[in-house]
């Protein structure tokens, strides 16, 4: 039985899938726009959702507040480089949105292995 299992295993290892939705978060905030399997979108959808948040609430709070607000999204990324574009550019577009800042357009099966394929894409206002 799988009570109180959260997230999607997608056919990885730990690591593995560690890695990989690190790695499509920071594409995802990199390009606005990333193009991958339904399965993968919705791995990574709700991470995304909650640094966004994180982000924006955090340009509110006091500057020790803000400091570990980004701590903690490096360490979920690990990269200063997206953090800084987070928290500079995406969160302060999304200042009067209480939530839903992304997008799944579906584009039909893959040719190779018939996967689903959407576009995972941030909201503009």
């Amino acid at each position: 039985m799988r009570h109180s299992v959260a997230g999607y295993k997608l056919g990885r290892t730990k690591s593995a899938r560690i890695a990989l939705r690190r790695n499509l978060i920071k594409q995802f905030f990199t390009h606005e726009r990333i193009q991958t399997t339904k399965a993968k979108a919705a791995a990574i959808r709700g991470d995304a959702e909650k640094l966004i948040t994180l982000a924006k609430n955090s340009a509110n709070g006091t500057e020790i507040e803000k400091v570990n607000a980004r701590r903690l999204a490096v360490s979920k990324l690990g990269d200063n480089q997206i953090i800084k574009r987070l928290f500079d550019e995406i969160a302060p577009r999304f200042a009067s949105r209480n939530g839903g800042y992304t997008r799944v357009l579906k584009l039909g099966p893959r040719l190779g292995d018939s996967a689903e394929m959407v576009v995972l894409e941030l909201v503009e206002d």
